[in-house]
C-alpha cells in the first residue's frame, strides 16, 4: 500500500521561512523549480534571506537586482546564471573543494536554517530518494533545521546514499514537472582531436573520472574499444552511461565498489534520468565520499581528466578565474586530481584546446593572468593535452616542463612562449625551437613493433628528447659511439642535442625506439634520422642502437620504417658513410634492397643508395 504523507501548500511551507535566515537549495539537476520560483513570488516577506548552492541548471532569480534586499547569493560555484552577479559584487562566491561543503554543514561553520530539496515519491516504507544528486544535500538535509521538500513523481528512485525517510522532512510540497535536462555539448574537431590523444591514455580497466564539456564528451566518443572501464567521478554524464550500456565501463576491475558506477549527481536528459531508476548498477554518494582524496585514491588506475582555463609553463593550473574574474569554481578539480596521483598507477590529465576567442589568445602561456587562482598546482599534474600533443610533467624539472608545454602550444604562441621563458630563466639562452611541418607532430608515424615477442615503440623525435637522448649516448660503448660519429668524440652537450631533436619534420626525420616496460621514464633504446641534402633529393642517414639492444633486430626496422617514410615524401635514395669494419652496418643496408654504390677512402665507405 502506498505511504500515507501529508501534503501542504507551497505558500504554507515557504512562509516558515524566517527573515534573514540561511536557506539552502538543491543542486543542478534536482533544482526543486517550484519551490524556487514561488519562493521568488513570496519575495515581499523576505529580508536578507542568504541562499546557498552549488549550481543551478534552472533559474536563480534571487540573483537579481530587484530582490537585492530581500535575497543575498552565496555560490560554492559558479555558474552561467549566476556568474554577473558575483562578477558585480552583488552575490558571493566561496572557494572550497567539493570534498569539504559537507563539513561546512556538519561543523555549523555554514549553518543552515532551510534546505529546499526535490526527491522521488515516498516508497511503501517512506523513504524517498534524493534522486538524481546528493553531493552536499544529504549533508544540508541533515544539518538543516527545517527541510522543505518538492515530491516529483519525475525523480527517478537512485540507489545509494540518496535515501531520507519523510519523518525527517519537515513540509513535503507535491508538484509533478520535468527535471532540468542538460544536453551533451557538441564536440568540435579540436575537441576531438583532443579526446583521440586522451584516449591513448587511458588503460582497460582504468576507473574514470570524467568532467562535462565538448571536450569531456568527445573523450568518450574514443573510448568503445577499451575494456572493463570504472566510474568513480563526481558527475555520471549521459554519455558515461552510453559507455555503460555499450559494455565498455563493467566496473569489474575497480578496487573499491566493484560492480558499481559511483557518482555525487547526475546531469543529462530523461533519457539518463530514466536508465537510473531503480539500477543496481548505479550508486550516488555524497562529495566527502566520492570527492576525498583518499577515497579517491584506492581506485588502481585511478584517471581523472580535467579541463583549465589557463596552464602555465611551470605547470599551474588555472580553472575556476579569468584574471580577476570568477568563472566557475574549485569544483572537485583539485580533489579528482591529487586523489589520482595518489592510486596505484594513478593518471592526472589536464585537457585543454590551445587557444581561446577564436584563437586569439593561448592558454598555454608563461604565467597565469593577474588575478587568476591556482586550482591544480604543478605538483598534482601528470599529463596536460591539447589539440597538439602530449606533454608528461610528472618528475619533470621547469626547463622540462617549460619545453614539453611549449611543444603542445598553437604554433603560432610558440616563439613568443619561448622568448618569454628565457627571459624568466626558465629554459637554456640558447634553446632553440624548430617548428615542423604546419606546427605538427606527425603522430600518424607511431607504431608498434613485435621483436621477439616484446612490443617496441616507434615514433617521431620530439623537442621534449633531449634528456632520453641524452642517456642513450652515454649508454653507447665507446666503440659504438665512435662507429656511430666516425670520432673520439665522449661528450653530448646540449648545444649537440638540440640539432638532434628539433626536427622540421618535413626536410628532416628522426625515429626513435622506445622500450615502454622500462620503469620511469621510457627508455630510448634507438635512434635513427635522415637530413635531406641541399638541393638534391637524397637524404643522409645514420642510425645508432644500444649495445644491449644490438642484435634484435632493431636497426634494420629503423632504417626499413624511414626508408618507408621517405619513399612517401618523394626521395630516391640514401647516402651515408660507415667505417669499413664496421660489417654489421653495412649488412643493414645491404638486407634492404637498395641499388648501392660503394666508394672507400681512408678506412669507410660512402655510399649512395638508390630506392627500388
Amino acid at each position: 500500500m502506498p505511504y500515507e504523507v501529508e501534503y501542504v501548500d507551497v505558500e504554507k511551507a515557504l512562509g516558515k521561512i524566517g527573515r534573514g535566515e540561511r536557506v539552502f537549495v538543491g543542486s543542478g539537476a534536482a533544482e526543486p523549480q517550484y519551490l524556487v520560483k514561488n519562493l521568488a513570488e513570496l519575495a515581499g516577506q523576505f529580508y536578507d534571506t542568504e541562499i546557498f548552492h552549488i549550481q543551478t541548471l534552472g533559474v536563480a532569480p534571487y540573483t537579481e537586482d530587484k530582490y537585492r534586499d530581500r535575497f543575498r547569493h552565496n555560490a560554492f560555484f559558479v555558474d552561467d546564471n549566476t556568474r554577473d552577479a558575483v562578477a558585480k559584487g552583488t552575490a558571493d562566491y566561496t572557494p572550497i573543494f567539493m570534498k569539504d561543503i559537507p563539513k561546512l554543514f556538519k561543523t555549523g561553520r555554514v549553518p543552515l536554517d532551510v534546505s529546499l530539496i526535490q526527491v522521488s515519491p515516498p516508497d511503501e516504507h517512506g523513504w524517498v530518494s534524493l534522486g538524481v544528486a546528493v553531493d552536499i544535500i544529504k549533508a544540508a538535509v541533515e544539518n538543516s533545521k527545517m527541510v522543505i521538500a518538492q515530491v516529483n513523481p519525475r525523480m527517478p528512485r537512485v540507489h545509494g546514499d540518496t535515501f531520507l525517510n519523510v519523518k525527517d522532512i519537515d513540509h513535503l510540497v507535491h508538484k509533478e514537472e520535468e527535471l532540468l535536462e542538460f544536453e551533451p555539448v557538441s564536440t568540435g574537431e579540436t575537441a576531438k582531436q583532443i579526446a583521440k590523444h586522451v584516449s591513448t591514455l587511458i588503460e582497460d580497466g582504468a576507473t574514470l573520472q570524467i568532467g562535462y564539456g565538448n571536450i569531456p564528451n568527445a573523450i568518450m566518443e574514443f573510448l568503445d574499444e577499451k575494456e572493463d572501464l570504472g566510474i568513480h567521478t563526481e558527475m555520471l554524464s549521459e554519455d558515461l552511461a552510453n559507455l555503460i550500456e555499450k559494455g565498455v565501463v563493467t566496473n569489474r576491475k575497480k578496487t573499491i565498489n566493484p560492480g558499481k558506477s559511483v557518482a555525487s549527481f547526475l546531469m543529462g536528459t530523461r533519457k539518463l534520468y530514466d536508465f537510473v531508476d531503480d539500477n543496481p548498477g548505479i550508486e550516488l554518494r555524497p562529495t566527502d565520499y566520492t570527492n576525498n582524496p583518499f577515497t579517491i585514491a584506492q581506485n588502481s588506475k585511478m584517471t581523472a581528466i580535467n579541463t583549465a582555463l589557463q596552464v602555465d609553463l611551470t605547470g599551474q593550473v588555472c580553472a575556476d578565474s579569468l584574471g580577476y574574474s570568477f568563472y566557475s569554481g574549485i569544483g572537485g578539480h583539485a580533489d579528482f586530481m591529487r586523489g589520482a596521483t595518489y592510486a596505484n598507477d594513478g593518471k592526472s590529465i589536464i585537457a585543454l584546446s590551445s587557444t581561446a576567442q577564436n584563437g586569439e589568445i593561448s592558454k598555454i602561456v608563461s604565467h597565469l593572468n593577474e588575478g587568476a587562482g591556482v586550482v591544480t598546482t604543478r605538483g598534482d599534474v601528470q599529463y596536460v593535452v591539447t589539440e597538439y600533443g602530449i606533454a608528461y610533467l610528472h618528475g619533470k624539472n621547469i626547463r622540462e616542463r617549460a619545453m614539453e608545454l611549449i611543444n603542445i602550444a598553437h604554433p603560432k604562441f610558440r616563439e613568443q612562449l619561448l622568448k618569454e621563458a628565457k627571459e624568466r630563466n626558465l629554459v637554456f639562452r640558447d634553446q632553440i625551437l624548430v617548428i615542423g611541418e604546419e606546427g605538427r607532430y606527425p603522430e600518424e608515424l607511431e607504431v608498434i613493433r613485435q621483436i621477439n615477442g616484446k612490443e617496441y615503440l616507434f615514433r617521431p623525435m620530439k623537442p621534449t628528447d633531449e634528456e632520453l637522448l641524452k642517456d642513450l649516448f652515454y649508454a653507447l660503448s665507446e666503440e659504438s659511439r665512435y662507429r656511430r660519429f666516425m670520432s673520439p668524440r665522449k661528450d653530448m652537450p646540449h648545444e649537440r642535442r638540440q640539432d638532434f631533436v628539433q626536427i622540421n619534420y618535413k626536410k628532416e626525420m628522426a625515429i626513435v625506439v622506445i622500450d615502454p616496460e622500462i620503469e620511469g621514464p621510457n627508455r630510448m633504446v634507438g635512434e635513427a634520422d635522415y637530413r635531406i641534402k641541399e638541393g638534391q633529393n637524397v637524404a643522409e642517414v645514420s642510425i645508432m642502437v644500444r649495445d644491449e639492444y644490438q642484435g634484435l633486430g632493431i636497426g634494420t626496422l629503423l632504417l626499413e620504417y624511414l626508408t618507408t617514410i621517405a619513399k612517401n615524401r618523394g626521395l630516391y635514395g640514401f647516402t651515408a658513410e660507415v667505417l669499413a669494419d664496421n660489417k654489421k652496418m653495412l649488412r643493414v643496408f645491404e638486407k634492404q634492397g637498395y641499388d648501392i654504390d660503394k666508394k672507400r677512402m681512408f678506412g669507410e665507405y660512402e655510399l649512395r643508395m638508390r630506392f627500388v
